[in-house]
């Protein structure tokens, strides 16, 4: 009788501690890299382990797969698709690919061309359309995607206007769109663009042949340059941080009409290291959120968010163990979160504290040359 009741205490604690663990044990990690000028050889694919943060290698997509700085796999992780930023005046096109994720093998299927340095892809829960961010030509490009994964040419393109620009002549020249992301209900599409300061909100409607119409804009701090975004995980917030002025502004969502709440520095009091604000993710649980700085900064900035109105409060800065984190992912359990050090050619894998949100680098690491896109899908 006393061993069930000491059980039956137990129990709470444990149904407790497994629910903080919920999420696949084993993913597969992608990585998008850049090859020009480097040993690099397209897409890198890896099985990571979500109990230990252990990593293993599976395969590369080889030769003739140009930088593909940045992918995004499908809901169905039957497809991959990438960005391929190529020639001197960074025109560029997309590619599809088949995916297995059990053994980590990707096919090319076709390519498309983009506008000009293509440097962000999304892809809709449905599989309909795939959306292609140009920074250098200032534009966003939407593909009709086929049963097969294929992509069909562009059916739509939303071309930013050059005479609306930021304050910076030389950063903010002409428009840069950046980023190209779908609400978490999927019934807008969100892009930046970082030579205007301005975050558009597009209707999104799948079964349209030109699935976006009535945009708004919303507009950051003169001369920040927004770049990437992503919502709280009960939708009512936004965050986007900016690139040049390295913030992050907090929005109240509102269905599609964002309102600006919040303005937070990611930078030290009275520090002079320049600014490069690159990346933005919040956890899992919803309890904090995570932004990259690159420049010389080379951090990772922790916040906590207020789970009453979404603001944010510092907790820490961490040493991202590398140059340049371009991008990173927290892994679907929470447990870890992994950095791309483009120009110190390494994956850095961190473990987070996920009661106090505080990052602790680990010994594994992966060395790969120009990482610029994480990934993670999983194999079942």
């Amino acid at each position: 009788m006393k061993k069930l009741i000491l059980i039956l205490c137990l129990l709470p604690g444990l149904l407790s501690a497994q629910s903080k663990n919920k999420g696949p044990k084993i993913l597969d990690l992608l990585i998008g890299t850049y090859t020009t000028g480097t040993n690099s050889e397209g897409i890198y694919v890896y099985r990571f382990y979500t109990e230990t943060g252990h990593v293993a290698y599976l395969s590369r997509t080889g030769q003739g797969v140009d930088n593909p700085s940045y992918i995004c796999v499908s809901n169905d992780r039957k497809f991959v698709y990438a960005v391929n930023e190529i020639g001197d005046d960074r025109k560029g096109s997309v590619s599809s690919f088949t995916f297995d994720p059990k053994v980590g093998t990707l096919n090319l299927i076709n390519k498309q061309v983009s506008g000009a340095g293509p440097c962000y892809i999304s892809v809709d829960k449905d599989q309909k359309h795939v959306f292609s961010a140009n920074y250098a030509g200032g534009s966003l490009y939407i593909y009709p995607v086929a049963a097969d994964g294929s992509l069909g040419a562009a059916s739509q393109i939303i071309q930013d206007p050059s005479n609306d620009l930021g304050p910076d002549k030389k950063r903010q020249e002409k428009p840069h769109v950046h980023t190209a992301v779908l609400s978490p209900d999927e019934k807008h599409l969100l892009y930046t663009n970082l030579g205007s300061d301005k975050i558009h909100v597009y209707k999104y409607k799948a079964s349209q042949p030109q699935p976006l119409s009535e945009p708004v804009s919303v507009s950051v701090t003169g001369g920040d340059g927004p770049r990437h975004i992503d919502f709280s995980t009960n939708r009512k917030y936004m965050y986007v941080i900016t690139e040049m002025g390295a913030h992050v502004f907090t929005y109240e969502y509102n269905s599609g009409k964002p309102k600006m709440l919040q303005k937070v520095s990611m930078m030290e009091d009275g520090s002079t290291k320049e600014p490069g604000g690159a990346d933005i993710h919040v956890s899992p649980d919803g309890l904090f959120l995570y932004a990259s700085n690159r420049g010389t900064a080379n951090e990772i900035v922790v916040y906590r968010i207020n789970q009453d109105n979404g603001m944010l409060s510092f907790v820490e800065r961490h040493n991202t163990g590398g140059n340049h984190p371009r991008n990173f992912v927290i892994d679907p359990t929470g447990n870890f979160l992994l950095v791309a050090n483009k120009n110190s050619n390494n994956v850095v894998v961190f473990k987070i504290n996920r009661s106090t949100g505080q990052i602790t680098q680990t010994a594994n690491k992966i060395e790969v040359d120009s990482p610029s896109c994480l990934k993670f899908a999983s194999i079942e």
